[in-house]
């Protein structure tokens, strides 16, 4: 790329089909790595799901062992540190395949990335050679100590407390964690606390022998049952001084980096298991009979099976363009930082993509699942079918990395600040809309050419956000953040945008670019846009008449609103067919 896209950029950005990466351009060793994954799940995991479930005594911790035998639990991992130092979309595209595991998906990416990764990013060496090691061949089981019975979201109110030791030795920590994954087999956990009366988090390395930790028994859950998840009690636990993790004082910032990561990667994780869901729905509508025919025959059933595949298409486009900037962003600093600093510098500044990508996928995979169950009937009901597993295990995500409530919120913060700050001209050009609202005229999307008319749309798209934030940060200031309804409103405008704009991209240099027959994949963006578009006037005026008072202002916007999310028809009855057809002769998600 000739320019390192900033993060959020996008909505003051056109950028070239070539500057993204696509799917389509993974080389052959990530795919080796995937179909390692692939053959990993279906000989361990897939053929012992109910012994996962029923939390077999050291079964799971078994299944971590062999991924490590295999590299699996080290592909992030520097190699110098027994891993195997690929890049961050080779990570994503493991992550995707290995989260169709259900409950052992958790298992596997709280190892790989919460439980790992802070002390590879912000320990020492001494940390790094002590603990990474360990953790990326499976020797140690790596868990994450943030949440506590009184700090969910606001995880800085933590009352954990760490106190200095009279002979200087030990940190001596005193409190509470709850839903802590990974607990009942973790052997080092990284643990948030306060150092006396600090007003913010450190972070310490603990061993699970260390004196003075105590556990609940397995927490019964709605779904994820083979995830082990309990409660910790800290009394008097004695920590070594040396394992303080980068300073006093910095927890914080590590949890909210290792946050911004687990968001990101979640929006990747999410297609292994919505990919197995349609194929499980697409297997079942193939083979039940009603009428004397096959389900998948019915136009209804077909309209599920597309909008499936539609959905997963259009999170897959976003989750490896946004992957891809991560990548650049790291080759780009490379040179004046470790590996692992430009990598926390790019998780932080792609927090924006990281935030929405997190709701997008989560909401995409509940549709999904929910569809799919519906699709088997009575049957998806059933605990005999997968579906039924899927359903339940699906439900977490919404609640994981933060709340798709607090990611929205944290989309338009991050994105203020930075319009504030003038990283890009967002209010600039969010005033420019605004102050053409007069004179529009015409049809917006009537443009010649497929995609220039696509391009066009998703521009008008932009606009519609950007004249929403500089209108809104007019109106409240410093007071805007209470606004929830109307930023979350505004957080699902963006979120379309990035989806739509990816997915066109992506469509748009798989033809020109690397040749590729795009017919169904038009039939895709086709019905993403058009219902894009009315989804985003939908936002767009129950934000605008939660907010401004004056009739004759309002109509205006309402104008303008009006003016760019127009969209060109699509039968989307027929689109829709073709997509569905093409699954159902091949028996499979194969988009």
């Amino acid at each position: 790329m000739e320019k390192l896209v900033k993060g959020g950029e996008f909505m003051v950005q056109e950028l070239e089909a070539k500057d993204i990466f696509i799917p389509e351009e993974f080389d052959e060793e990530q795919k080796m790595i995937a179909d390692t994954c692939r053959d990993f799940l279906d000989t361990e995991v897939f053929p012992n799901l109910e012994r996962i479930d029923k939390q077999e005594e050291g079964f799971v911790r078994g299944l971590l062992e062999k991924a490590g035998e295999l590299g699996l639990l080290g592909i992030s991992t520097p190699e110098e540190l027994e891993g195997f130092g690929q890049s961050f979309v080779t990570s994503m595209l493991a992550s995707e395949v290995m989260g169709s595991a259900y409950s052992f998906a958790v298992t596997y990416s709280c190892h790989t990335g919460i439980g790992s990764m802070p002390i590879l990013y912000f320990g020492n060496e001494e940390q790094k050679q002590k603990y990474v090691t360990k953790l990326s061949t499976g020797e140690y089981a790596g868990a994450y100590c943030l949440t506590e019975p009184g700090a969910g979201s606001d995880a800085n109110s933590g009352k954990t407390k760490a106190t200095l030791s009279e002979d200087g030795k030990h940190y001596i920590l005193n409190g509470q964690k709850m839903w802590i994954t990974n607990t009942g087999f973790g052997d080092v956990f990284t643990v948030f606390a306060k150092i006396d009366n600090d007003r913010v988090l450190s972070a310490f390395i603990v061993e699970r022998d260390f004196p003075g930790m105590t556990f609940n028994a397995e927490e019964k859950k709605l779904g994820i049952k083979g995830s082990s998840t309990r409660q910790i009690f800290f009394e008097n636990c004695m920590v070594p001084v040396e394992n303080l993790l980068w300073e006093r004082g910095k927890g914080f910032r590590i949890a909210l980096d290792i946050l911004h990561m687990g968001r990101i990667k979640l929006g990747g994780s999410v297609l292994g298991a919505a990919k197995m869901a349609v194929d499980q729905s697409v297997n079942y509508s193939n083979e039940r009979k009603q009428f004397g025919k096959s389900i998948s025959t019915f136009g209804a059933i077909k309209y599920k099976l597309a909008e499936q595949a539609i959905r997963i298409f259009a999170n897959e486009s976003a989750v490896y363009r946004a992957s891809r900037n991560v990548d650049e962003f790291v080759e780009a600093h490379i040179e004046t930082m470790s590996k692992e600093q430009a990598i926390v510098k790019a998780f932080e500044e792609y927090a924006v993509e990281a935030a929405f990508l997190k709701v997008y996928a989560s909401e995409m995979l509940d549709y999904v699942v929910d569809e799919g169950v519906q699709i088997h009937g009575g049957m998806g009901y059933s605990a005999e079918m997968p579906i039924e597993r899927g359903y339940r295990d699906s439900r977490i995500n919404r609640i994981f990395e933060g709340t798709n409530e607090i990611n929205r919120l944290v989309t338009i913060d991050t994105l203020n600040k930075r319009g504030a700050k003038k990283d890009y001209d967002l209010y600039a050009q969010g005033e420019a809309v605004i102050a053409g609202l007069e004179t529009l005229e015409g049809c917006s999307c009537c443009v010649e050419g497929y995609y220039e008319s696509k391009k066009a749309t998703v521009q008008n798209f932009k606009s519609i956000g950007l004249m929403l934030l500089k209108a809104v940060s007019d109106k409240f200031g410093r007071k805007m953040m209470a606004e929830q309804e109307i930023l979350n409103n505004i957080a699902n405008i963006v979120m379309r945008v990035y989806v739509a704009e990816s997915t066109l991209l992506r469509v748009k240099k798989k033809e020109e670019v690397l040749a590729g027959d795009v017919e169904l994949n038009k039939d895709i963006l086709d019905t993403l846009i058009y219902d894009s578009a009315e989804y985003i006037r939908k936002e767009a005026k129950d934000c605008v008449n939660s907010f401004i008072d004056d009739e004759a202002e309002r109509k205006l916007f309402m104008k303008g609103i009006k003016h760019y999310s127009c969209a060109k028809g699509v039968n989307v009855e027929d689109a829709r067919r073709r997509i569905a057809d093409k699954m159902i002769e091949e028996n499979k998600y194969c988009f």
